[in-house]
Parts: C-alpha cells; sequence; structure tokens
C-alpha cells in the first residue's frame, strides 16, 4: 500500500485536532506517515502528542535551524525527505505556515500543489470550495508527488487512539534556506477562551454589534465557547483579525455555532456553513444567515445574549 506523508500540526506543544483530520484524508489514499520538525531536543515529546488518527509511524527530524531559519528551513527538509522517499501524496494543513511550506517544497521537489483542499478521495483528487463557497471544484495533481494543504474543520477526523512507530532522520539544510535569520518571535497572546478552530462552540459578532462585543463574550464565557467576528466587524478594528471567520479568515465547523448581528454574506458563511448546529440572532429577519439557520431568534443582540446567557448560568447552578 502506498504511504501518504503528513507535516503533523501543532497547537503549542501539543498535536492539534487539524493532525487527526489530515491523517484521516491521508488514509483515504495509503498508509500514514506523520512528519515531525522539531528544534534539537524536542523531537520526542512533540511526537509523543500525535496519538490520535490512522498514522502508522511517525518520522522525527530536528533541527535548531527551524527555529533559526524558519519556514525556509522546515521547507528545505520535508522536501528532502519527500525526495527520498518518494510518498503518494503530501498533506499540510492549509494555514499561513502550512501554504508557505507547501507552496516551497512543490518547487523545490518539481510537484503539482492544490491549496485549500475540504475532501480528499481515494484516488488524491480533491475537493476546493471557491469564489466564496458559491462554486465546487474537483483537481488532481498530474505532475511529481501531490502537495496539498487541507483545510482545518473541513474533515471528519478520525480521533481513534494509535501508538505509531517512531523513527528518526537528520536534515542537511541548504544554504539557501539559511539566506534569512530569525532575530526575534513573539508566542500569541492567549485568553482564557479556547483556540477558535479548536473549540466546539463559537459565539461570532458582526456589524450589529455597533463595536461593542461585551454581550457576545459574556454569552461566550458562560458556554465555555471561543469568540469570533465577521469581516465587517474586524475591518472596523472592533475585534482582532486573529478571530475572523470566513473565507478570508478562519474556517470552523464546530458542535454549535452562535452568529449573533452578522448578515451572513457568502464570504462569512464559506468559513462556518459546515457547523453542526447553527443558531442566528438578528433583528432583521430578511438576514440571509437565516437561509442556513437550524435556530434562529429575531430581535436585537443586545437584549437576547444577557437574557441566554442568565438562562445558561442558571441552568449551571
Amino acid at each position: 500500500m502506498s504511504t501518504v506523508f503528513i507535516l503533523a500540526d501543532f497547537s503549542g506543544e501539543k498535536a492539534s485536532k487539524t493532525t487527526a483530520e489530515i491523517a484521516t484524508a491521508a488514509a483515504r489514499i495509503g498508509t500514514v506517515t506523520a512528519i515531525v520538525l522539531a528544534g534539537a531536543g524536542k523531537g520526542a515529546a512533540l511526537a509523543a502528542t500525535v496519538n490520535q488518527g490512522p498514522i502508522s509511524e511517525i518520522i522525527v527530524i530536528e533541527s535548531d535551524d527551524f527555529t533559526s531559519h524558519g519556514v525556509a528551513a522546515s521547507a528545505d527538509a520535508l522536501a528532502n525527505l519527500v525526495k527520498e522517499k518518494s510518498p503518494a501524496a503530501v498533506l499540510i494543513a492549509s494555514h499561513a505556515f502550512g501554504k508557505e511550506m507547501a507552496g516551497r517544497v512543490s518547487v523545490l521537489c518539481d510537484s503539482g500543489i492544490i491549496t485549500d483542499a475540504i475532501d480528499i478521495a481515494s484516488d488524491g483528487s480533491a475537493t476546493q470550495s471557491v469564489f466564496g463557497g458559491s462554486t465546487t471544484v474537483h483537481s488532481k495533481v498530474s505532475h511529481g508527488t501531490p502537495i496539498i494543504t487541507v483545510r482545518p474543520n473541513s474533515i471528519n477526523a478520525d480521533f481513534t487512539s494509535c501508538a505509531p512507530a517512531i523513527t528518526n532522520a537528520t536534515a542537511t539544510i541548504s544554504t539557501d534556506a539559511k539566506k534569512a535569520t530569525v532575530s526575534s518571535t513573539q508566542p500569541p497572546v492567549k485568553g482564557g477562551r479556547p483556540e477558535l478552530t479548536e473549540a466546539n462552540i463559537v459565539v461570532s459578532g458582526g456589524r450589529g454589534t455597533d463595536g461593542n462585543f461585551t454581550a457576545v463574550e459574556s454569552f461566550a464565557d458562560s458556554l465555555g465557547a471561543a469568540v469570533g467576528a465577521s469581516r465587517a466587524a474586524t475591518d472596523a478594528g472592533w475585534y482582532p483579525h486573529s478571530h475572523q471567520v470566513g473565507q478570508t479568515g478562519k474556517t470552523v465547523s464546530p458542535q454549535l455555532y452562535v452568529a449573533c448581528g452578522i448578515s451572513g454574506a457568502i464570504q462569512h458563511r464559506a468559513g462556518m456553513q459546515t457547523s453542526k448546529t447553527i443558531v442566528v440572532v438578528n433583528k432583521d429577519p430578511e438576514a440571509p444567515i437565516f437561509d442556513i439557520a437550524d435556530f434562529g431568534v429575531v430581535g436585537d443582540l443586545f437584549n437576547v445574549l444577557p437574557k441566554a446567557t442568565e438562562g445558561v448560568v442558571a441552568r449551571k447552578g
């Protein structure tokens, strides 16, 4: 059976659920080998967290060059391994780092690339949702080792526990990959709420908040939810862009998505319409987002959310 590489994805020092998602997609093509890129002495700890999904093997590559020279060094190491092992495909998480990795690896390996896939078939063909979710495209790489980035939260992951065999490999980083040096880094400041793309519940606010996210945040906290925002809200400077849900933001697929004061432009829907249950709070009964809602409340979010928060808190008590 063919071997498929996935680049293990991490949230802090732990494998993210995206790793299990892309492993699930990769397993449709062949046996799955996860590649862990780590700083010197850190590989074993990271590999130990890659313990969910249909993963048969883990290859750990350690090098301080990954920290010193960033994505260029990481891409160099992965490309060398791809050239050596000739996997049937390489799947990578479709976020900023993953897309740059994929682009660099495809050039180094002279391979075709597909980005933002939302599904993978057993023959390696990919499904993409383009033009704000209005068009579905099926495509397949015809040259070299297929390099495919998979959009987080688009694959129903197999979270079965696994205990893959772990092997170590060495990386020889080229001089070209060391032409830029990382002088300093600053990790993102994390609050007490769940990570947006990892959360089971997401409460998002839009233009209807008028810049006041207090009610949205209070309701989210009562549910133990992450907070998201529409592009209108982030463009207006009301909420950080890192919390934007939509075509040009993050894709989420939680068990529950609550959209508050969001009209439902197609670009926003592209980032959340696969949520299992969608609840809408909007004072405009004609808002397009009601078309995809499982439950809807026509009302002002500043009246609805405080009452809903009180109800949730009382139920918990």
